[in-house]
């Protein structure tokens, strides 16, 4: 614990600025929420049970997207036609109008795997202790305005107003989605909006420096042109502010002429519902050319592997498939659950296996800021993102990314944020759990 409290704070001077609002990450705002969980899941059961052929077959029609990938514009239009961006927007709402009901029913209510912060705890304490390191690396002013692009079904959104006060907008495709968020922040009395757009649909219905940061996990392999979403994010981001990315990448180990690696590749697109596949360095450039100055970029899990949560989050689905298909074995349950569930469950053995060979990975995470007018200018190759710049540092007894986090990520726990006097002991409930917030 005092090792991870000591690399935090290292990497806070690393960054070379303090938040200025106070954020609580004490026992409230990490409370499991059984109750809440368990009524959500008995609604999503409900809309599941009560789905129609039409809305099922669009489901399963909808995964031809994740056969295709938007850097081969030829066959999206060969596949989906020469307006395939809009066919694309249409299959993610068929997509995610059934996967955020699937995936409520099993341990992803926020329906993405977090990155491996502490392998004693659970799916959801991982998910609450990287969204503090989000609330804490933004660096949010009092009152704050967060972006939040791809916002689910804004479980996120509102851990992040609970524990910073910040007011967010959050953005996402799928209608059913932004009903839920809409209900669940009313609920929980949070004065945050959410607005149906597809982020693919350039500009942004935003206005120009209107927010103090930004945060987006696990949406941008949605994104047909990340370049131009950056430029977009910069226009609608105030000078200072920060930007938090959390997503899907193929690290330096895949080679896409391999073929056993590109079976990988193919089996768990799907899976994770992945339309592009950036690289780090590639969302680097993209960050940079926008106008962006890169902080630090790694995998936020410890030693690099995500696999133990995967792992985790396998089981526990594979075992509510089995109670599922007995139960439509017996007559109790329509068939469509099997349908549903037997393609949600596929192929998680190969993401398991590709995270393990260090060929992909869900929990890359880039941090930049805007810089504020008449300060720097963003360089072409910034610290972060050159390896000679991190040798040399390490070498000269700096404190890096690497050098600083090391203790912890070596301990097997991750502490990633120091809390306040008044904060509580970190807990680490077993029970709830979850593609994206």
């Amino acid at each position: 614990m005092l090792a991870a409290e000591t690399s935090v704070a290292a990497q806070r001077q690393h960054d070379g600025a303090t938040p200025t609002s106070k954020l609580d990450f004490s026992k409230k705002t990490r409370r499991p929420r059984r109750l809440g969980r368990y009524e959500t899941a008995l609604r999503s059961f409900r809309r599941l049970r009560s789905l129609t052929p039409e809305k099922v077959s669009s489901f399963m029609d909808s995964y031809i997207i994740y056969d295709l990938d938007w850097a081969d514009e030829k066959a999206m239009i060969q596949t989906l036609g020469p307006d395939y961006q809009h066919r694309v927007g249409e299959c993610l709402q068929n997509y995610y109008g059934v996967l955020n009901h699937l995936c409520a029913i099993g341990e992803l209510e926020k329906m993405y795997i977090p990155p491996a912060m502490d392998l004693d705890a659970s799916i959801l304490m991982n998910q609450i202790l990287y969204e503090e390191t989000i609330a804490e690396e933004l660096h949010l002013p009092p009152n704050a305005k967060v972006l939040d692009l791809g916002c689910g079904r804004g479980r996120v959104a509102a851990h992040m107003s609970s524990m910073s006060g910040a007011q967010v907008t959050g953005l996402n495709i799928d209608e059913d989605q932004i009903a839920s968020a809409i209900d669940f922040n009313k609920q929980k009395r949070f004065n945050n909006d959410f607005v149906r757009a597809d982020f693919n649909d350039l500009p942004l219905p935003l206005e120009d420096c209107q927010y103090d940061a930004f945060y987006q996990i696990q949406a941008f392999s949605l994104c047909k042109d990340i370049p131009a979403l950056c430029k977009e994010l910069y226009r609608v981001l105030k000078p200072g502010a920060r930007l938090s990315l959390l997503d899907w990448a193929s690290l330096d180990a895949y080679d896409p002429e391999d073929p056993y690696h590109q079976k990988l590749m193919r089996a768990i697109k799907p899976l994770i519902g992945a339309v592009g596949t950036p690289t780090p360095q590639s969302m680097i450039d993209a960050l940079e050319s926008a106008g962006f100055r890169m902080i630090r970029h790694d995998n936020a899990s410890i030693d690099d592997l995500q696999a133990p949560l995967i792992e985790r989050a396998d089981g526990y689905f594979r075992t509510t498939r089995f109670a599922i298909l007995s139960l439509v074995r017996i007559g109790l349950l329509p068939t469509h659950f099997r349908t549903l569930f037997n393609r949600m469950t596929q192929d998680c053995d190969a993401f398991i296996e590709a995270d393990r060979a260090r060929l992909i990975t869900t929990s890359y995470h880039w941090l930049a800021e805007k810089p504020v007018e008449g300060g720097l200018e963003p360089k072409t190759e910034s610290p972060a993102s050159s390896d000679t710049a991190v040798n040399t540092e390490v070498a000269s007894g700096g404190t890096s990314k690497e050098a600083s986090t090391s203790s912890s990520k070596q301990s097997g726990k991750a502490v990633p944020a120091l809390t306040s006097p008044d904060s509580q002991p970190a807990v680490s409930p077993a029970g709830e759990v979850p593609a994206s917030g």
